[in-house]
């Protein structure tokens, strides 16, 4: 690992070879993740962004790779947290009048206990999500959270719309036993 003292032309070296040894391996681990290659992709410049930044205010990192790809794990959690913050006043069903989930949360306005609950929910479902085997979380995440068409993600992964649904079922299910779970655990 390279001192703080280093110059700008050594620091722009440092870079540039972190870019080359870490950019593939990098980018395949935030495609496997972010199935929207714009947003993926996005992902991957934030993360060098942050290591320039971190090299330009003389904050270098100890071990570079990893720590390259910690960044891209927060980036990527950012991510889904901006994209559900969006969805949630998208409607749950397909009717439309059906209910948004936004109005099945407790109002984060009716006070301490309805923004625990609230919080303890959202937290919930993100376990549950990091629980769910992971072909079934991208199906759900790409079309309940991103907006994405089971046709879009057909053409874009070479599986069968049948077999994404079917995936998408089974994500349904197990988050539905999680938030039962956690309705019996308050009801104690």
């Amino acid at each position: 690992m390279p001192s703080p003292d280093l110059t700008i032309s050594e620091q722009d070296r440092f870079i540039a070879e972190a870019f080359e040894r870490d950019e593939s391996r990098l980018r395949g681990f935030i495609r496997k993740r972010v199935l929207d290659t714009a947003d993926a992709e996005d992902v991957l410049q934030d993360v060098f962004y942050e290591l320039i930044q971190a090299y330009r205010m003389m904050k270098p990192a100890e071990q570079t790779t990893a720590w390259l790809f910690r960044v891209a794990r927060n980036r990527i959690v950012d991510l889904f947290r901006r994209k559900k913050a969006v969805s949630l006043n998208e409607t749950v069903g397909v009717e439309d009048d059906a209910p948004m989930l936004e109005d099945l949360l407790p109002s984060p306005d009716a006070g301490p206990e309805a923004i625990y609950a609230r919080n303890v929910l959202l937290d919930a479902i993100d376990e549950a999500l990091e629980e769910m085997p992971e072909n079934q979380r991208e199906v759900f995440v790409a079309h309940e959270l991103m907006g994405r068409s089971f046709k879009e993600l057909s053409d874009e992964t070479g599986v069968s719309v049948n077999t994404l649904l079917s995936r998408k079922r089974y994500a349904v299910l197990f988050l539905r036993e999680r938030l039962q779970e956690l309705d019996r655990d308050f009801a104690k």
